[in-house]
């Protein structure tokens, strides 16, 4: 079975840094176009960032400058690098993984909260 996990969330006051993981099995994320999401409480899940197969990259507004995605193809995972962590940055964090037929694959989230 296709599976994504991801890790690396956790209690981080304003200001401060984490990194979430996103590790596959049975399955190549270098063949993917990878996306993560995440959804606060009482709030719609929302895309905050994707990078497509090819490298392309898409950042939302709320994240530009402060969120950054790579690719770490030799242990076939996917980083979120978060920093200047914000409030309004909590949330379950989710990886999607698309392929060329559009049939996604989601991981099981992982909490981020930011103190204030």
């Amino acid at each position: 079975q296709v599976q994504l996990v991801e890790s690396g969330g956790g209690l981080v006051q304003y200001g401060g840094s984490l990194r979430l993981s996103c590790a596959a099995s049975t399955l190549i994320l270098d063949y993917y176009h990878i996306a993560w999401f995440r959804q606060a409480p009482g709030k719609e899940r929302e895309g905050i960032l994707c990078m497509t197969n090819n490298g392309s990259t898409t950042y939302a507004d709320s994240v530009k400058g402060r969120f950054t995605i790579s690719r770490d193809n030799v242990n076939n995972a996917v980083y979120l690098q978060m920093n200047s962590l914000k409030p309004e940055d909590t949330a379950v964090y989710y990886c999607n993984a698309r392929d060329l037929w559009a049939r996604d694959v989601w991981g099981q989230g992982t909490q981020v909260t930011v103190s204030s």
